[in-house]
């Protein structure tokens, strides 16, 4: 009989397969046991593949997959921040095959990192895993090293949301460009990145702003892919923008575009703009508010439409998120919509402390 009880060990299986014997104990009861037996039988019966160490790569080598496929197929930014993290990958682990980076190296590393912030440490993690997980899916490797290890944990901090009176000022002192740059921005709640790239082919003008609007693409999608989506314009950016195309260079085809310095061509070329990092800082500075960046007017954007009782899916459309509870993110009131429903809970809990009372009396 293949199944008993040994006294003191429990259940156990006991059975032969191809002239070789299988067994084990400390099964609680029968039943474990004959269902481990069936099990342990298929399992020999139908043998998971070996995998073939053949199937391995140099960590170098998948690096350098990784970087030209994000080159190619993803944001500029997000290839540049690659690029970043690897050459710090490549300097921890050197250059050993794939298989030999373990789970325990992996973690080691991230330790490192994480003397740094657990944001930090965070960030190395999420783009180690989808470098392994793009070399496991084009069979460059079998094992993802990363599987298994969870993130750090952080501490969200408070958004303080940026008052549109500070905005004002911040436009009021910019130069008539950069106003109807700021504007752009603030009256489609569009990513700094979708309106650097904003054509005159992406903006749609019927005469009217009720029928205008502007075409918005973005790669913050699912596969990097760039999506277009539509933004009716406001009565502002419809005059903003109406100015502009009139007075439009026909040679360039950029609604915002400037001449700068090229380092690799070494000479002055004209061209969309691709980051401005220091004019939020120098502008801030000089209306004398506290300094935000470009995506402050987004944040902007979507509290007032929150505060205008706009329903969310509209928000979200808005700010081109395919999950709302992203845009939830974005949503910090900055009217009176808290304070108002503060009013009312307090009003509430005395009424109720009051007939608690009264139904004490009586």
């Amino acid at each position: 009989m293949s199944i008993y009880e040994v006294k003191g060990s429990g259940w156990r299986y006991d059975f032969t397969y191809q002239k070789k014997r299988y067994t084990s104990t400390f099964l609680r009861t029968k039943r474990e046991a004959m269902q481990a037996e069936a099990k342990r039988k298929e399992e020999l019966k139908n043998p998971k593949p070996i995998m073939n160490d053949s199937k391995d790569m140099e960590f170098y080598k998948l690096v350098a997959k990784r970087l030209f496929f994000l080159e190619n197929f993803r944001s500029a930014r997000h290839f540049k921040e690659n690029c970043y993290l690897s050459k710090r990958w490549c300097r921890w682990w050197k250059n050993p095959l794939c298989s030999q980076i373990t789970k325990e190296s992996v973690e080691s590393f991230l330790l490192t990192r994480k003397k740094i912030s657990n944001y930090t440490a965070n960030m190395d993690l999420r783009n180690l895993r989808a470098m392994f997980n793009f070399g496991l899916k084009n069979g460059y490797i079998f094992n993802n090293p990363c599987d298994g290890i969870g993130f750090f944990l952080i501490e969200k901090k408070f958004y303080k949301p940026t008052p549109p009176e500070n905005i004002d000022k911040i436009i009021e002192v910019a130069d008539p460009d950069t106003q109807d740059y700021l504007w752009t921005i603030r009256d489609t709640m569009a990513r700094v990145g979708e309106i650097n790239r904003l054509t005159w082919d992406d903006v749609v003008l019927n005469g009217v702003y009720e029928g205008s609007y502007v075409i918005l693409k973005s790669r913050k999608t699912k596969g990097g892919n760039l999506t277009p989506r539509t933004v009716y314009m406001t009565r502002t950016l419809f005059d903003i923008l109406s100015n502009r195309f009139e007075r439009r260079d026909i040679a360039k085809p950029w609604v915002f575009w400037h001449r700068y310095w090229d380092k690799k061509e070494k000479k002055f070329v004209e061209g969309p703009y691709k980051q401005r990092k220091r004019l939020m800082k120098n502008l801030c500075e000089k209306a004398g508010v506290e300094h935000i960046g470009f995506h402050a007017l987004r944040h902007s954007g979507a509290s007032i439409m929150e505060d205008a009782n706009i329903p969310l899916g509209e928000i979200s459309r808005t700010l081109g998120h395919s999950c709302r509870k992203t845009t939830e993110i974005y949503l910090h009131s900055i009217g009176n919509a808290n304070r108002i429903a503060m009013d009312r809970y307090e009003h509430a809990r005395k009424k109720s402390h009051i007939n608690s009372h009264i139904e004490c009396w009586n």
